[in-house]
């Protein structure tokens, strides 16, 4: 999928928001004062540290993963990771009764690679960077017939926008907003401040 704007309907949010929230609740947001001091303006932080698994992907594999269920996937699934979609996608996928495959680069983070066999992935560890993870796990879906999940897909961003919904309605008066720069988490930002604010 190429990346670039996604915007979503209101019924789709709800229907993702639905999933996400059978398997967690949403995260607390703090207000800290310190920060709010050094920077001069008022600053909350939203702790996705709280989900299940650390991190917001989470909850964009609990809706891909639903979703492939709905339609009859039920073949498994193959991705390439270094850390927290590689937790997503299996841990997902073991709830929807799929075999996941995750793909990671031979210098890839122990405690990361440990975290997704927990969760029931089969672990591949295979060349130098990110990109060989890649092109090893596409040849792989051929191989094996596995579908190929890349970290960017639409039905992700629509698990993640959960995240930003849960943030944007009780703090309406904000000027600015700020992520880590990742595509998915974006994209997910985005459309809940057109669809909070207009």
């Amino acid at each position: 999928m190429a990346r670039g704007p996604v915007i979503f309907t209101r019924d789709a949010y709800e229907a993702a928001a639905g999933i996400v929230y059978e398997h967690l609740q949403p995260t607390l947001q703090h207000n800290w004062p310190l920060l709010a001091q050094e920077l001069g303006c008022e600053v909350w932080l939203k702790h996705e540290n709280q989900t299940p698994l650390g991190a917001f992907k989470v909850r964009g594999g609990l809706v891909h993963m639903r979703r492939r269920k709905e339609a009859g996937k039920l073949n498994g699934v193959i991705t390439a990771s270094t850390g927290n979609h590689g937790q997503s996608i299996p841990n997902a996928a073991r709830i929807e009764g799929i075999a996941a495959t995750v793909v990671v680069p031979k210098n890839n983070s122990a405690e990361k690679n440990a975290a997704m066999r927990a969760l029931g992935a089969r672990l591949i560890e295979v060349g130098d960077d990110f990109a060989d993870a890649v092109a090893y796990a596409r040849q792989l879906a051929r191989d094996e017939n596995l579908d190929m999940i890349p970290s960017f897909h639409e039905d992700l961003v629509l698990g993640v926008s959960t995240y930003a919904h849960e943030l944007f309605p009780r703090r309406a008066h904000w000027m600015w907003f700020t992520c880590p720069l990742v595509w998915g988490l974006v994209s997910a930002v985005r459309w809940a401040c057109v669809t909070c604010w207009g």
